[in-house]
Formats: structure tokens, sequence, C-alpha cells
């Protein structure tokens, strides 16, 4: 065991160089999750719904993401314990992956009901949260880009985020759709493609991790 491990603490360092920024995406998304959330409700838009339980999974994934490399950037001033924690990144990566699979399988049948049974939604206080979503994840999109290339951690937190960002712009292309034409069925079919999206990322993730 007289092998030199010097350089894993400096691979291990690359995701703790981006803890600042995973903080202030944390709260971003944690604004825009709020919102959407109890807008949702209020327009009983269930793509919105969707995305902001995909954006539910964005908070859980930045947490484990900041958890992680906290505990693995302790660990790295310990002689003799610079190894073993930081693979606590790789399993808060699989455990997003986990949060994505639940998130997307909940979607879909939800999205499966509502097709048989449109119900009403309000499109104009839909369409301006979706917006205020799709803002919420370009920011967090630029805050983990440049991590995402050096730890696979963050590159777990940002491909949730790009998600996002795209799950935002079916929503609002649902609102425009819906607010134009009246077709209520538009807004759990998003839903679907959302849930549908969410699906081979979270198996591409999970394969990374494992």
């Amino acid at each position: 065991m007289s092998h030199d491990h010097a350089h894993l603490p400096a691979a291990g360092r690359a995701g703790a160089r981006y803890k600042g920024r995973l903080l202030a995406a944390l709260a971003v998304v944690a604004v825009a999750t709020v919102i959407e959330v109890v807008a949702g409700f209020l327009t009983r838009s269930l793509a919105l719904l969707s995305d902001a339980g995909h954006m539910l999974t964005d908070l859980g994934g930045l947490g484990m993401a900041l958890a992680a490399i906290h505990l693995a950037d302790r660990s790295s001033a310990r002689r003799g314990r610079t190894f073993g924690l930081y693979r606590l990144e790789i399993l808060a990566a699989l455990g997003n992956a986990v949060l994505l699979f639940v998130v997307a399988a909940y979607v879909l049948v939800q999205a499966v009901r509502r097709l048989g049974d449109p119900a009403e939604v309000l499109a104009g206080p839909m369409l301006a949260v979706a917006v205020l979503g799709l803002v919420a994840n370009i920011v967090a999109f630029g805050l983990l880009r440049g991590g995402s290339q050096h730890s696979l951690n963050v590159r777990g937190a940002y491909l949730e985020v790009l998600g996002d960002l795209l799950g935002s712009l079916g929503v609002i292309a649902a609102a425009v759709v819906l607010q134009v034409t009246s077709w209520e069925w538009v807004d759990p079919a998003v839903a679907v493609a959302i849930g549908l999206f969410i699906l081979p990322r979270a198996w591409r993730l999970g394969g990374e991790a494992l």
C-alpha cells in the first residue's frame, strides 16, 4: 500500500472550487420552485407542476452535491483520509438519478390520467411563471456550466438544470398554445414530454455513477 494517492485530493477538490456557485444556483432554483408549485396548483397546470417537480429534484441534487463536496473537502485536510469520502460525490450523483426516475414516473402517471379528463388551465399566469422559471434555470445553468467539465457531481446538477431549462421552454410553448387555441390536452401532453425527457437523462447519469 505504498503507492501515492497525492493526485486524488487535487482531483477531488475540483468540485470544491464550485461550492459558491452551487450554493447560488440552489438559492435561485429554490425560489423558482416555490413559485412554480404555488402557481401550478392555482393555475391547475400539470405541465407547470411537473416542471416544479423536476426543479425540486434539482434542489435535492444541489443539496447533496454541496454536502458531498463539503465532506470530501474537509477530509483532504486529514492525512490518510483523502480518498474514500470523494466517493460521496459519485453516490450523490446516483441519488440524483434515482430522484429523477421517481419524478418522471409520477409525472407520466398523472399526465396520462389528465389526458382522459383535461382540466381548465389559466394560461396567462401559467405563461408568466414559466418565463420566470426559464430565467432562473438560465442563471443556474450559467453558474454550473464550468464545473460540469471537472466534477461528476457538479455535472449531475448541471444536467438536471439543463433539463429544467428545456422543460420551461416546453411549458411556455404549452401556455402560448392554450392561449391561442384553448386546447386543454396540450398541458398534460407537455407534462408527458417532460417526463419522457427526464428518463433517458436519469438512466445515463445513473449508469455513469455506477
